[in-house]
């Protein structure tokens, strides 16, 4: 389970997408960026569990960005 998610634009005063997020998960915080198109770029370390961290993701910013 992510906590403490949080996110905010790349791209400050601009219309162009793309978003900046981070979280913690088991004890350990991570970094990325969030793409137009649902490509997820780490700015740190991938986080373990990877795949299941990314569908994780791709619910929050759905449903805080999104909707």
């Amino acid at each position: 389970m992510l906590q403490h998610f949080s996110y905010k634009p790349m791209y400050a005063h601009t219309q162009l997408p793309g978003w900046s997020f981070s979280f913690f998960f088991r004890n350990a915080r991570y970094t990325g960026e969030y793409l137009p198109d649902g490509t997820i770029v780490w700015t740190d370390a991938e986080p373990p569990e990877e795949e299941n961290v990314k569908k994780m993701v791709h619910e929050l910013m759905t449903f805080h960005v999104y909707e």
